[in-house]
């Protein structure tokens, strides 16, 4: 039985699902994986850090307002935390930063420089630094996985790694918002916007200030991740060809619907020799694509290949279970290849 040090940087809802499923997962971790797994560091921007090296008490973290009370190593900051937990594996799930990545890039490295696999749900890293971040990893012999960054826990990343060698991707459509698709579904209802938005925000899938999903900005982060991984070609959000869904009205909607058609808050991206050319833009999609019953928070996307004919991936109803599980299938997928 081999036993797994891991630390958890951030433990919010997905924190904590991540940590139930470890949890409901520990005799099938024994019992076919021999593997057990210790959580040595926890730490949050808003409720302290607990560090110790013989194992925490989960239920106790997780009950607890204050990590600090049950700590025996208190630290200055993140940085330090990576340093002290004595983790082998680091999951990275802090606030994404659209800008740059940071500071969850300088985690991450600073994670794999001390020998830890480092396992992220936080797109930015994927967007700004994949390329290093993976230079890093392998100088170190550890990975640097992200599953959980684009569509939670469908196998996206995993499959092109995995199950699809030799595969060139020559283009993808999808809709990937789960909140802008949501809003969509709810207008089709009769829903205005104001009022499908407010819905979303108190469902928890939209923030207090939700440009960040009306405005295409999510969309597009998650447009340069796959770009940057699937396609080997490095894109900015800044760089996408991006409209958001603000000036959909339930009067096209209406009209779309009488043509047995739906508004979509459609992303795409086509290889152009050594570029790419993406989107992100409300489109009228039809009965005959993929995209037209996904409703709700359902998310979708499309793959082209040289080797294959078009192959597509389905999230239904995604939420903190499902990141969790992304993040769960990483660290099984790092560790199993140690």
């Amino acid at each position: 039985m081999r036993e797994i040090r891991i630390a958890y940087l951030g433990f919010g809802n997905v924190g904590r699902a991540l940590a139930k499923l470890f949890e409901d997962k520990k005799s099938e971790l024994a019992e076919r994986y021999q593997i057990s797994v210790k959580v040595t560091g926890i730490s949050t921007a808003r409720h302290g850090s607990a560090i110790d090296p013989g194992g925490l008490d989960m239920a106790r973290a997780c009950e607890t307002p204050d990590l600090g009370v049950i700590s025996r190593r208190p630290v200055r900051d993140s940085f330090e935390f990576i340093q002290e937990c004595g983790a082998q594996v680091l999951f990275e799930n802090t606030p994404v930063n659209y800008a740059n990545g940071q500071p969850a890039v300088d985690h991450l490295k600073t994670a794999l420089e001390l020998g830890m696999h480092a396992i992220t749900a936080n797109k930015g890293p994927v967007v700004h630094a994949y390329a290093e971040l993976t230079q890093i990893a392998r100088e170190h012999g550890k990975k640097f996985f992200f599953e959980s960054t684009v569509m939670d826990g469908a196998p996206i990343f995993s499959l092109f790694r995995e199950a699809l060698p030799g595969a060139t991707l020559k283009s993808f459509r999808g809709v990937l918002n789960s909140t802008t698709n949501m809003i969509l579904t709810r207008m089709e209802a009769g829903e205005e916007f104001d009022q499908a938005v407010k819905y979303c925000q108190q469902i928890g899938i939209a923030e207090t200030d939700p440009s960040g999903d009306v405005d295409g900005w999510d969309a597009a982060v998650k447009v340069a991740a796959l770009s940057a991984v699937l396609m080997g070609i490095e894109l900015k959000p800044v760089d996408i060809d991006r409209t958001g869904i603000g000036e959909i009205t339930l009067e096209s909607i209406a009209e779309a619907r009488q043509k047995n058609m739906r508004w979509k808050l459609v992303c795409s991206a086509q290889r152009e020799g050594d570029s790419v050319a993406a989107r992100v833009a409300p489109e009228l999609v039809g009965v005959n694509s993929a995209l037209y019953n996904v409703n709700g928070t359902t998310s979708v996307v499309q793959f082209e290949t040289d080797v294959l004919g078009l192959l597509s991936v389905i999230e239904a109803n995604p939420g903190p279970h499902t990141t969790a599980y992304g993040l769960f299938a990483d660290f099984l997928n790092a560790v199993r290849m140690d």
